[in-house]
């Protein structure tokens, strides 16, 4: 696919809250640093442990940021679509990565070094108290996966992710979100996760092919979910 043109880029950056309001010169200037990557499915945009380099991002495909234990299994941190940005902590810290983040298709996004960057944060404090606002309700989420996995059981967990994602009633499952990927999500295994897709399939709740998962009962997911604790 052609390379975006940069007005393209600048117009997705006046729409990310951290540099709307920003002077059309410094934007500008913003938009001049910016490196194109293009990494193919199930590539390796950064590494855990490797120094991070910046903020990124995401013009086109999707990206997972996950925690990858010793004998492979992975943990989904987060999930990143087109127009959103990633690694807030790449723009303040020069540290090893706290994370992977990988590829799920062919993908298109920007990088904004952090040593070509931070220059114009510090020139307006106003763009950096965004960031760092971004950054807290990123680790806001991550508390809340914490207790999540350490709280609830899978049956809840999907029944809470169906419900706040399930888009008029569905849940799309492109080819990338396969059983595993859903699992992985969960902090599962997908043996386990498919016993409790045929479990809530069996109760009426929902219905599951491969390219959806339809919320059908959704009063009586949110009893499964524990909406009242």
């Amino acid at each position: 696919m052609p390379l975006p043109d940069r007005e393209t880029l600048r117009q997705q950056l006046s729409t990310l809250p951290y540099f709307a309001g920003l002077a059309p010169p410094v934007l500008a200037a913003v938009v001049d640093l910016a490196v194109w990557q293009e990494p193919v499915a199930g590539s390796v945009v950064f590494l855990e442990g490797d120094l991070n380099a910046g903020l990124y991002l995401l013009h086109r495909g999707w990206i997972k940021v996950v925690k990858l234990s010793v004998d492979g299994r992975e943990q989904v941190l987060r999930y990143f679509g087109p127009g959103e940005s990633f690694h807030e902590i790449g723009i303040f810290l020069a540290r090893p990565n706290p994370a992977t983040a990988i590829a799920l298709e062919p993908c298109g996004l920007w990088l904004l070094r952090r040593d070509l960057l931070q220059p114009v944060l510090v020139s307006h404090p106003n763009v950096m108290l965004r960031v760092m606002a971004n950054m807290a309700d990123r680790m806001a989420y991550l508390a809340g996966l914490v207790a999540d996995l350490s709280l609830h059981t899978v049956e809840v967990r999907l029944a809470r992710l169906l419900l706040d994602e399930a888009e008029a009633g569905t849940l799309a499952r492109p080819p990338w979100l396969t059983q595993a990927e859903l699992a992985a999500r969960l902090g599962t295994v997908p043996d386990v996760l498919s016993r409790v897709l045929r479990s809530l399939d069996d109760a009426g709740l929902v219905r599951v092919d491969r390219r959806q998962i339809a919320v059908l009962d959704r009063s009586g997911l949110a009893e499964r979910a524990r909406l009242d604790e």
